[in-house]
């Protein structure tokens, strides 16, 4: 059994379920660095400030695009932060002012979300899902190279 888009029912439903799961670790990612961007402090204020509200621009996009492919895959996205803490792999992060820590937790956040791109890519392709497949491409292609210049900011 198929639904509207013609993806089988079955493969449709795990696929919202981790792209829920996906849903919920960018909105931790998206409050952690917004409380950076507010906190931080020290020499590199002023790169790191304009850097974090890059960050959060960028997931709330990717927030809104993950809840709208949930829905297109006829699923219901989470929407609430009880929901979110309870299966988001992303731990809220409280009170960090320091700039390498900053970017540690930046890039730890960054591990996760990836993980779950490439898991959500290989489901979607064995669903034959063009849409999802097409989604998690851009996104670990563009979370890789974050990931590699964050990576050599604190070399």
């Amino acid at each position: 059994m198929k639904n509207s888009i013609g993806i089988n029912k079955i493969k449709a439903n795990q696929l919202s379920k981790q792209l829920n799961q996906l849903l919920a670790d960018y909105q931790l990612f998206y409050q952690n660095v917004r409380g950076l961007h507010w906190n931080i402090k020290g020499r590199a204020f002023f790169e790191l400030h304009l850097k974090f509200e890059e960050y959060y621009d960028n997931a709330v996009i990717k927030i809104d695009e993950i809840a709208e492919r949930i829905l297109t895959l006829e699923g219901e996205p989470l929407h609430t932060f009880t929901d979110y803490l309870k299966v988001s792999k992303i731990k809220e992060q409280k009170g960090i002012t320091n700039g390498i820590d900053g970017i540690t937790i930046i890039i730890d956040n960054y591990k996760v979300l990836i993980l779950k791109e490439r898991e959500i890519l290989s489901l979607a392709a064995e669903a034959d899902d063009e849409g999802t497949v097409s989604l998690m491409s851009d996104y670990i292609t563009e979370t890789e190279k974050t990931l590699w210049m964050l990576n050599s900011y604190l070399k």
